[in-house]
């Protein structure tokens, strides 16, 4: 577990698009999968068995590794009640934790602002990549989004020291504090300056980062997680990263496309946590890996289309390996207008990484009480 002076962190990967449950964790003895998938079936040769009944796609022999360690678990037929097929509606679900009404703030963000109350540290939650995602959006918190943890900074390109100081100059009389402001101004302000002090305390981390670890060149998201880990050794503070690895929206030409997918992102989780290890941080950090919904049990002749009752990863040293929650059923009385039903609610995991990880009390974040998995090594 978290030694003493250090403090649990929570990595997220959001699989952005709809990852195909079906195709990832394979039902390779069922005659239903076989007959539903002509075009994408996986065959028991190909597929990393798991239990004689089950398993992983053939791309996935990285995180195999990690199963077979005891450090993964895999959370089946995760979903929630009155499935939604769009990929805006599924997503603002999982990220708000929300799924009756339009929620305005995420669960990662309420989660921040319980982890950091009075938002002493601008990075206690940071995202790597583009723009801010709902997860982390909450009135109040800062949070960072780095797209490359390199060049992060205000105004990198400004070499000369005293037009750089100049610039920062202008910027803190832009964004610092100012009473006069309206409530949007000063919210404008707050996450301006939030940004600048979090890009100064962030430039520190790669300079400081050596490891045997190769990430896959030129892949986004081996990329992503080595800043995360730069960050995490860094000692900085942050609690909770957040990445997505994007294209899971497999229509057409999924056999090649997500066999893709996943050897990208199992090469760069093993790696993820292979430096942590390497620097004596592998019991501080947990992973998980989910999608907003799952895909067809039927396939359309080169792919599938949007579904239901997805699959989700808990990864690292501090979890308890094995399946959770119940495969679901392929046959045509279980189906839910051709979806695998849901057999257990996300917020179970969520309640279950923020109790029993994180040490808070996940009725706070998710306004309700949800089933936990006995998933977490205390």
């Amino acid at each position: 577990m978290v030694t003493a002076e250090r403090k649990p962190s929570l990595v997220v990967i959001q699989l952005s698009g709809g990852n195909d449950a079906m195709n990832t964790v394979v039902p390779y003895t069922n005659g239903i999968y076989h007959d539903s998938r002509k075009a994408i079936h996986l065959t028991e040769e190909h597929v990393l068995d798991l239990d004689g009944t089950l398993g992983l796609n053939p791309s996935m022999g990285p995180m195999k590794s990690i199963w077979d360690t005891g450090k993964m678990a895999i959370i089946n037929g995760i979903g929630y009640p009155k499935p939604n097929r769009s990929h805006f509606r599924s997503m603002d679900i999982w990220h708000t934790a929300e799924s009756d009404h339009i929620a305005d703030s995420g669960w990662l963000g309420r989660t921040i602002r319980e982890l950091d109350p009075d938002g002493n540290n601008v990075i206690t939650g940071i995202n790597f990549g583009r723009g801010l995602p709902r997860a982390l959006h909450c009135k109040g918190v800062p949070v960072a989004s780095v797209g490359n943890l390199e060049t992060y900074g205000l105004m990198p390109d400004i070499a000369d020291r005293m037009t750089r100081e100049l610039a920062v100059d202008v910027f803190a009389r832009m964004y610092g504090p100012d009473d006069t402001r309206d409530a949007v101004l000063q919210a404008i302000g707050e996450t301006g300056m939030g940004a600048y002090l979090g890009a100064d305390i962030l430039r520190a981390a790669p300079k400081a980062y050596s490891s045997t670890v190769e990430y896959e060149a030129e892949v986004p998201i081996a990329q992503s997680l080595r800043d995360i880990s730069q960050v995490m050794l860094a000692e900085l503070g942050t609690r909770v990263f957040y990445t997505q690895h994007a294209g899971y929206d497999t229509h057409a030409g999924e056999l090649e496309n997500h066999a893709k997918l996943w050897h990208e992102l199992s090469t760069a989780v093993n790696d993820f946590l292979a430096d942590l290890e390497e620097h004596g941080r592998g019991d501080d950090a947990v992973v998980l890996i989910f999608s907003e919904f799952g895909r067809r049990i039927r396939d359309n002749g080169s792919g599938t289309d949007h579904g239901s009752g997805g699959v989700a990863f808990v990864l690292g040293n501090s979890v308890k390996g094995g399946f959770y929650g119940e495969y679901p059923s392929l046959e045509p009385g279980e189906q839910v207008e051709g979806d695998m039903r849901f057999n257990n609610d996300f917020r179970g995991t969520y309640a279950t990484l923020l109790d029993q990880w994180m040490g808070i009390d996940p009725h706070t974040v998710l306004d309700g009480n949800y089933e936990q998995f006995d998933m977490i090594r205390r």
